[in-house]
């Protein structure tokens, strides 16, 4: 018997419901052959662990290599001659390289003094040094206390007084939002609406649409308008193309056309003289004659797509109204969800309409004109001195100009208008570039006259201070400066370091004011606070090359658009045929010059070479992204948590972009995965996966092996089944489980009728219906 063990007799057990021991050793003795039983287990335990360990490091190096493959694969593949004439940014990427040359000296030294061991703050006397490596650290040293640390906390304390002055002006305007929406404070029709029946009482409107070699986008727009619910004889279309391809110009005209002999009323203009951009083609629109018959004039870009019920949503505003002088409507993204960069700018215009012109609107009856879907009263256009080609925002010096008038904006924000977003990260760059100079030309010009207005104190001060200065001035110079400059440089001055709540607190409060008006992009919170401190570069330098005149501060691109049709239409355009929509609508009209420009078409398509898009090297991007991995890995050997992680994250997120791995780029390798995927998912098979297989806007196209040459079209709703599935699975962790996509069923063979059964004879007598036993 085990020395430990314990033998109870019982005379009557029928009679005893419990047993209790005790021993005052008892829980000693159970803990030692608890510990005692498991050495085997602990064992496997820590063998299984290691299995695991070693088993990550061939996968480990495998992702490395296929990282650092696709990274050469990409740099190699670029084109330094694709970069624009006049490169923006030129002296701030001279001076980012020469940061990160003094960065990478001062980190090898350091590297050599964390080794080495030096501890030379408790030498005072400069001849006590061993060697002239050490005395030149000790001089770098004391240079370093004395000179550069004060005037790097003199710097960054005035970038965090500027930081905290703009996230309150935050934090004022979501409070403005949460009231209103506690109140449901809403513009409201003062009045009676029209009459329906009685067609005169609806007032004359001019609805233009303003473009420019928009050749993905012109018809959709053209028929988004022409469907307006409002009276055909009191509104007028005016299509302003200011194209330079001719073929592009004809096909515009056939299409006005088109719509002009289905009742219409619609007008096709052209310039010769193309000045001004956008604001002088509006400009020579205004001029025409027949325009001073019309009250109001609704604009809308070429790749906005108004519902019918906008003119009888928006115009009833400006009756018995009339200091009202403009109504603009809020913007809805048809392709919000296309990419991660998509996603990020929904975040930020979201927040930009819900929040800043709502606010604005109730509270001051001010607000910056977004340039599309709003309407202007024709008078407060004249007044203000309508369009100007001084800036390359006309909208918002229309805006402002008005408002030193004295007239006054209304937002809806109920009203929405499907428009795109920049789906290539080249784009939205040009895009924010014009949106963030402009504000500053436009502040150097209209200051003398914000000055000298009639507009009271309080409005001049918001003009001044809170809508150009902390917003369009201040917010992109502290970002770029406190996060991308002084940040990585207190990593070698640790005496100048930033607070914890600076770097990582405040920011995160404000990304998630910034998130709320999309609550659906809450999983987006960290990349979308490390995109837009990488953004500040591009934003810095347009609001600096903007305020200084500088090269890049005029220039106009047009966004690229992509032609993305809304839901309703992606079952029409999987049915639509093989044929292109342009040689369709020629071959539709059998006219002399319809055949004419199906030859053009034709020979334009021979002549035109295909050319495999390259990849872009952003190079201010990438200088940043390496100088913040130095800073990253300065910070390591300080042993600083959130400072490492931080320049970790944001040095990753400035590599990613300066690569162009963001955007419509790399989304067309997601594609061809998803291609992939729903390939094995219907047959089971893997095709050959090739760059020309990019499927059109909205819809998966594919050559699937077994099934023909024919491409198979999957409408968008069945591949955002899948592609939402497989988001949730990683994101969360969770397996989940893959809707089937709803496929046509297969054309049933022709059944063919039963042949009828052959006659049966009658039975002569009774014996033959007795079977044979």
């Amino acid at each position: 018997m085990a020395p430990n063990s314990v033998v109870i007799t019982l005379e009557k057990p029928e009679n005893v419901s419990l047993i209790e021991a005790n021993d005052s050793r008892g829980g000693l003795i159970f803990q030692e052959k608890q510990k005692a039983a498991s050495p085997k287990q602990f064992t496997w335990v820590l063998l299984l662990k290691a299995h695991r360990v070693v088993a990550c490091i061939p996968w480990l190096a495998m992702s490395l290599c296929t990282i650092f493959g696709s990274i050469k694969k990409r740099i190699a593949s670029s084109d330094s001659r694709e970069e624009e004439p006049t490169y923006r940014g030129k002296k701030m990427y001279k001076f980012i390289k020469a940061f990160l040359a003094i960065s990478v000296v001062s980190l090898i030294i350091e590297i050599i003094a964390y080794f080495k061991k030096w501890d030379l703050s408790l030498v005072h006397n400069p001849w006590e040094v061993q060697n002239l490596v050490q005395w030149s650290y000790m001089a770098w040293l004391s240079f370093r206390v004395d000179y550069i640390a004060p005037l790097i906390m003199t710097l960054s304390k005035s970038c965090i007084v500027l930081f905290m002055i703009q996230s309150l002006d935050r934090l004022v305007q979501c409070l403005g939002c949460f009231w209103i929406k506690y109140k449901k404070l809403k513009p409201v029709i003062e009045g009676e609406p029209y009459d329906i029946e009685g067609g005169s009482s609806y007032p004359m409107v001019l609805v233009q649409i303003p473009m420019c070699n928009e050749r993905e986008v012109y018809e959709q727009s053209i028929a988004a308008v022409c469907q307006l619910d409002w009276p055909k004889d009191r509104f007028l279309v005016q299509v302003l193309d200011d194209s330079d391809d001719e073929l592009l110009q004809n096909l515009i005209r056939d299409e006005v056309l088109s719509w002009k002999e289905k009742g219409v009323n619609i007008i096709y203009r052209h310039r010769f003289i193309r000045t001004g951009y956008k604001a002088g083609n509006l400009k020579s629109a205004m001029a025409c004659d027949y325009v001073k018959d019309y009250e109001f004039v609704a604009i809308f870009d070429a790749d906005f797509q108004p519902n019918p019920d906008f003119l009888k949503l928006s115009i009833p505003h400006f009756k018995n109204n009339p200091e009202i002088g403009l109504v603009q409507t809020r913007w809805s993204f048809v392709n919000k969800d296309e990419n991660l960069l998509t996603r990020l700018q929904n975040i930020n215009l979201c927040f930009h309409f819900e929040v800043e012109q709502q606010v604005n609107g109730v509270f001051l009856n001010f607000f910056g004109f977004n340039g599309t879907a709003g309407v202007w009263r024709i008078k407060a256009l004249e007044d203000s001195g309508g369009w100007l080609e001084r800036t390359t925002v006309e909208d918002m010096d229309i805006a402002v100009r008005a408002h030193l008038k004295g007239w006054k904006f209304i937002y809806l924000n109920d009203v929405r208008v499907l428009c795109e977003l920049p789906e290539s990260y080249e784009a939205y760059k040009k895009q924010q570039h014009r949106w963030h100079s402009g504000p500053m030309q436009l502040f150097r010009l209209c200051l003398p006259d914000i000055i000298t207005s009639k507009i009271s104190v309080w409005k001049k001060a918001n003009l001044i201070f809170l809508f150009f200065l902390l917003r369009k001035l201040i917010l992109p110079f502290y970002s770029f400066t406190l996060f991308c400059i002084i940040l990585p440089l207190t990593m070698f001055i640790p005496e100048a370091e930033l607070p914890a709540w600076v770097i990582c607190y405040v920011p995160i409060v404000m990304s998630i004011l910034n998130i709320l008006p999309a609550p659906k992009s809450f999983p987006f919170l960290m990349p979308y606070l490390l995109f837009e401190n990488t953004m500040s570069v591009t934003k810095f330098n347009a609001m600096v090359s903007g305020l200084f005149q500088l090269g890049s501060a005029y220039e106009w691109v047009v966004t690229k658009k992509t032609g993305r049709a809304s839901e309703s239409d992606l079952l029409s355009l999987a049915e639509r045929e093989q044929k292109t929509l342009n040689e369709e609508k020629i071959q539709r009209r059998l006219s002399e010059s319809g055949l004419e420009m199906l030859g053009k078409l034709k020979e334009q398509n021979e002549k035109v070479p295909i050319v495999k898009k390259k990849n872009r090297i952003y190079k201010p991007e990438l200088a940043l992204a390496f100088l913040l991995l130095t800073a990253a890995t300065r910070s390591l050997l300080s042993a600083h948590g959130i400072h490492f992680y931080y320049l970790l994250f944001q040095g990753l997120s400035f590599l990613i972009v300066g690569l162009d791995l963001i955007g419509e780029q790399l989304y067309s390798d997601i594609r061809s995965v998803m291609n992939w995927i729903l390939s094995e998912i219907i047959t089971g098979k893997t095709p050959e996966l090739k760059a020309e297989n990019r499927p059109e806007p909205g819809v998966l196209r594919a050559g699937l092996p077994g099934l023909g040459d024919r491409p198979i079209f999957t409408p968008l709703p069945a591949i955002q089944q899948v592609s939402s599935a497989w988001y949730e699975e990683i994101l969360y962790e969770k397996p989940t489980p893959y809707p089937p996509l709803k496929a046509s069923p297969p054309t049933p063979p022709p059944v063919k009728a039963p042949a009828p059964p052959p006659p049966v004879k009658p039975p002569r007598n009774r014996q033959e219906c007795i079977p044979y036993a």
